[in-house]
Order: structure tokens, then sequence, then C-alpha cells
């Protein structure tokens, strides 16, 4: 028997990711979405200028980087479509499109500048991503690792939804200037580094935030599994992964004095904590675990939002060596999705909720 891709209901992952990875790119084109103003260009001026006539090798290698995965999920969506051909030339089309309607808004924003090669380098990363994925998508070992990722996971209403949040929580946690699982920049222990202050007392309320937000994702990972026990292993995946992640992105972004400042005391005992908070709930009940993590999610927000002191995406700057605006949108980013995270969740356990609900009457 031919291995074959999985239905199109397991799509809905697919179709998630698409949309959030967009979402990214509109915000990081936009962003601060302020000063919007008629400045007499003309787009199609734009399209048909000389090629690079601002434009450094810096720009070309982000441009290509940042739609090249918006290229490959966009044709592992369309492959469950159509063939190769076809899922590599709409996604192609799409990303273009996505692109040119970024650059055309782009002329509205004094703060930004529109450009033609901003839409060639996005759509050569697209279909560079396209490419990769049609001749990577139907070979054995990728369908054979589908297969495995749906028999890990529960089937039902709003899985796939939660999977996609656990893909946003990691994107989130990468930033080198969040402390491990925080969401609050780092940027006075940096200040401390450099100019001599007294120590700051040890803050117990960021240690909670940090267990409240490994509560969430390990919760989130209980409602997901087949298997509550492989939720041990999922959060070492996952805590490895996103530390390994935090460091190659200090090394390659941050200062080096700023190197390590991601893992700090609070951060270290709020995984503690957090850790056994994540074995006390996963012996409750399905129904008792989703209220458990909604009441964990709303102190979380109550602690994000009103009684630590969040420091600003700008005022992280200064922990990079590089001075280039992508990494002031990622900032900015990244902290509006560690704060919009637990409302997606509290969406998640509400579909979790209801699945659940009606899975028990169907007994």
């Amino acid at each position: 028997m031919s291995d074959s891709l999985p239905a199109k209901p397991r799509s809905l992952l697919r179709r998630y990711l698409v949309a959030g990875y967009a979402t990214f790119i509109v915000y990081a084109s936009l962003a601060p979405f302020i000063g919007w103003q008629e400045q007499g260009l003309e787009f199609w001026a734009v399209l048909t200028s000389p090629l690079g006539l601002t434009y450094t090798g810096f720009d070309a290698l982000s441009n290509l980087l940042a739609y090249f995965p918006f290229g490959l999920l966009l044709a592992l969506t369309m492959r469950t479509y159509f063939g190769k051909g076809g899922s590599v030339l709409l996604a192609t089309l799409l990303a273009m499109s996505l692109s040119g309607a970024m650059e055309y808004l782009q002329m509205y924003l004094p703060m930004r500048t529109s450009s033609n090669v901003d839409i060639l380098t996005n759509s050569i990363g697209a279909l560079g991503g396209a490419l990769v994925m049609v001749s990577t998508g139907g070979r054995a070992w990728f369908v054979r690792l589908t297969q495995w990722r749906i028999g890990l996971f529960r089937q039902g209403s709003g899985v796939d939804f939660g999977l996609a949040l656990v893909m946003l929580w990691m994107f989130a946690q990468i930033n080198p200037s969040l402390p491990m699982l925080g969401n609050v920049f780092i940027t006075e222990p940096a200040f401390r580094m450099l100019v001599a202050e007294p120590d700051q007392p040890f803050n117990i309320w960021e240690s909670m935030a940090v267990a409240l937000n490994l509560l969430m994702v390990g919760a989130l990972l209980l409602t997901l599994l087949r298997i509550r026990r492989h939720v041990v292993l999922g959060l070492v995946v996952l805590l490895s992964v996103v530390a390994l992640a935090k460091f190659i992105a200090a090394a390659l972004l941050l200062k080096s004095w700023a190197l390590l400042l991601w893992l700090n005391g609070e951060a270290i005992l709020g995984i503690v904590i957090g850790v056994l908070l994540i074995t006390g709930v996963s012996w409750l009940r399905h129904s008792r675990l989703i209220w458990v993590t909604a009441l964990g999610a709303l102190i979380y927000v109550v602690l994000s939002y009103w009684v630590l002191d969040s420091g600003t995406p700008s005022a992280a700057m200064r922990l990079y060596q590089w001075r280039y605006g992508h990494l002031g949108n990622y900032n900015r980013l990244s902290h509006l999705v560690s704060l919009v995270f637990p409302l997606l969740l509290g969406a998640y356990l509400w579909l979790a909720r209801a699945s659940y609900k009606h899975h028990q009457e169907g007994k």
C-alpha cells in the first residue's frame, strides 16, 4: 500500500499556521500602525523603479528568510487539494500578493519604504519554501512523521487549534530579551551590569508568573496528548528547544555581556514551582483540569498587567548588538504574543470544554 498524506480534516493545523504567519507578516510590515498619510507616491512607479537603489544584503536575506516558511506552509496547505506544480504556483502567487499588498500600504507610512525588490525577494523566498515542501512532503519519512503526530494527540474539536497555540507560545519564548518563560523585558538587569547600583531584591512575583506560564503550556499539553504521562517528555522537549533557541538567538543577536541574562534566579525557581503544579494537576479529571488551567491563565494575566512592571520592547534594544528595525518589530510582536496567549488559551479551553461535554453526553 502506498503512503499518502492525511485526509483533509487533519489540515486544520496547517490553516491555523498559515493564518498566524500571515498575521505576523502584516504586523512586521506595518508596525507600529501610526502616522498614516498620503505621500504622493504611485504604486506603479514603485514597481517600475530601478532595482536596489537603497538596498542592502541584509534586507535581501531577511526578506528571503521571512517568506521562506510562509511559502512552505502555503504549499503544505495547497498540497492537500492540488498537485505539486499547482501547489508551488499558488503558494508563490499568494505570497507575492501579500507582499505586494504590504508594499502598497507602506506607501502611506512615512516610517516605511516601499520597494519592488522587497516583493521580488519575498516571492523568491516563498518559492524556495514551496519547492522544499513539495520535494519532501510526499516522502515516506514525512508521511510517517505526520501520522505519528496524529496518533500522539487526541482527536476532536479544537485539537489543531491547541497545537497551533503551542507553536505560538514557543515563538514568543525564543526572544532572547525575555527571561526564560517570562514576559517582562530584562532591561533593568542589563542596566545594572553597566552602572553600579544596589542589587534589586528577589522578585517572587516574577517566579510565580514563570510558574503559571509553565502551568498553562503544561496543562495545554495534558488536554492535547492521548497519554497524559507523555506530558513530562513533552515539557522536557519544549523547554530544551526553547532554551537552545534562546541561547542561539542570544549568541547571534545580543551583546556578549547579555548572553545569559534570560536565565535568572526567578525563572529557575518558577520552573521548579511550575513542574510541581503540573504534577499536581495531571491527576485531575479533564473537566477540572480545564477550569484549573483557565484560573491559572487569569492569574497570569493579572500578574502581567497589574503587578509586574513590564519593560518596553524599545528599551530592550539596548541589549542587542544589531540595530536593524526588524529586531524592534520582533520584540514588539513577541511581547504582544506573550500577553495575548492566555486569551487565546481561554478560547481553546472553551472549545475543549464543549467538546468534552459533548463526548460525555454521547456515552
